[in-house]
């Protein structure tokens, strides 16, 4: 029989995107975290941006969970070792609560995670208890918490929401109201939230969040109620073990605010291969450290053009680089600075770094979103796109991600010399042999 980890565990949910899911999952883990109490904290999806808050809210990493591309045994795997030692675990939501194949709602039901639904009530009194209704019974067998109604006016609205819970019979799920505060407001922009990293008063917004949330029934609530939400994971089968296929080899990963796009279970899958990562800075116009290969993952650069165009020093030495034959792996916004040129959402120019021929354009509209794989050889990789920019280039693609959305488009991958770029974020755990032939021999 496996061994099972118990813990309380809920998802912060939401009926769309922009509901205030991350604040609040966020504050609910200072609270927590400032009260002694060892928080861990999930992302539902793909999302870069979110974890970096509830890594700063927590004090720890903030891994994904989804069923489809980190896999039901990852998230298993995942949940079961944070029950062993948290006393509370919070996982994050996507999008609406039913948005998705999978969606949060399907993670919440297989784990057994009680939802918690934030609604931003803003501009609604009755219709509060009809949305707040038709989120916990639209599909049966949903694990409940209850509700939290953010961005409330004043006393007398969050009476009136709470009022339209108790006409359909479902008082007891009232978790209290948060009042609309530019203080504890989480700065966004066209990919989502500003990184926590970014703002120098993202913790005192963190505090004041907290704050705001320690007087809602909600807050208040000691661990002995939070015993009611306790969900149990099971351990999961053990792993084959991951062969050294990239032992002694250096992986140089830029990261700054340019280029941030990292999920930290990549960063321990190349561990996991026998490779050591090492940093750099192509904003602080950094050489590119001694290394075997290179991992240039998405971000910003359109936030810092100018600067990412005076960036010589790196752009020469991954250059030199590629002109060695050693490996480069390129993700979106780590692919767009290889082009000739980026031209910004004010139709301004910024030369770039030369190393592929072309341009990328930012645009105001979303260009790709979505789910996709990458199949090679060596494994499957899965991951997802989400970009704003369009790229023209001479190069043919050497092949293509394949999207598993029925009306998806999938990325291209292009080639030259050794390097393998794409708008495609890869989960390198997802299969960490295909992970290796990226940045051993190239793409298969």
């Amino acid at each position: 029989m496996n061994a099972v980890s118990t813990c309380p565990a809920i998802l912060v949910a939401a009926p769309a995107s922009g509901q205030g899911k991350t604040t609040v999952a966020a504050a609910l883990a200072r609270l927590h975290t400032r009260a002694g109490r060892r928080v861990r904290a999930f992302k539902s999806g793909p999302d870069f941006l979110d974890p970096f808050w509830l890594e700063l809210a927590t004090g720890h990493p903030a891994h994904n969970l989804d069923l489809w591309m980190t896999g039901e045994a990852d998230a298993q795997t995942r949940l079961f070792e944070a029950a062993q030692t948290a006393d509370l675990i919070i996982v994050e939501g996507v999008m609406g609560l039913f948005d998705g194949e999978p969606s949060a709602a399907d993670l919440a039901r297989r784990f057994g995670l009680h939802v918690l639904a934030v609604i931003d009530a803003s501009a609604m009194a009755g219709t509060f208890g009809a949305l707040a209704f038709g989120l916990q019974h639209y599909r049966p067998g949903l694990p409940w918490a209850g509700v939290l109604a953010n961005r409330v006016a004043t006393e007398r609205h969050a009476e009136m929401l709470q009022c339209a819970l108790a006409e359909d019979g479902s008082a007891t799920s009232w978790l209290g109201a948060v009042m609309r505060d530019a203080s504890f407001a989480l700065p966004e922009r066209h990919l989502g939230l500003t990184a926590a990293f970014e703002l120098p008063d993202g913790m005192a917004r963190l505090d004041a969040a907290a704050d705001a949330l320690a007087t809602t029934p909600l807050g208040q609530m000691d661990m002995a109620a939070w015993a009611r939400w306790a969900a149990s994971f099971e351990a999961p089968q053990i792993d084959a073990a991951v062969p050294p296929l990239l032992a002694g080899k250096t992986v140089a990963v830029a990261r700054d605010a340019a280029f941030s796009f990292i999920y930290a279970a990549n960063l321990e899958t190349l561990e996991r291969l026998g490779a050591k990562p090492v940093f750099f800075s192509p904003l602080a116009n950094e050489r590119l450290p001694g290394c075997d290969a290179v991992w240039l993952p998405g971000g910003y650069p359109e936030l810092h053009a100018q600067t990412l165009s005076g960036s010589t020093k790196t752009r020469d030495g991954l250059r030199a680089h590629v002109v060695a034959g050693r490996p480069v792996w390129a993700e979106c916004g780590g692919m767009m600075v290889l082009f000739d040129e980026l031209m910004d959402v004010q139709g301004q120019a910024h030369p770039m770094w030369g190393l592929l021929p072309g341009r990328v354009s930012l645009q105001t509209r979303l260009a790709a979103l979505g789910p996709q794989k990458l199949s090679l050889e060596a494994g499957e990789l899965r991951g997802h796109t989400f970009h704003y920019s369009r790229c023209e280039t001479p190069l043919a693609a050497a092949m293509h991600t394949e999207s598993t959305r029925a009306a998806g488009k999938g990325e291209a991958v292009y080639r030259r010399g050794s390097i393998q770029a794409s708008y495609f974020h890869a989960w390198m755990a997802s299969s960490p042999a295909a992970t290796a032939a990226l940045f051993a021999s190239g793409v298969h």
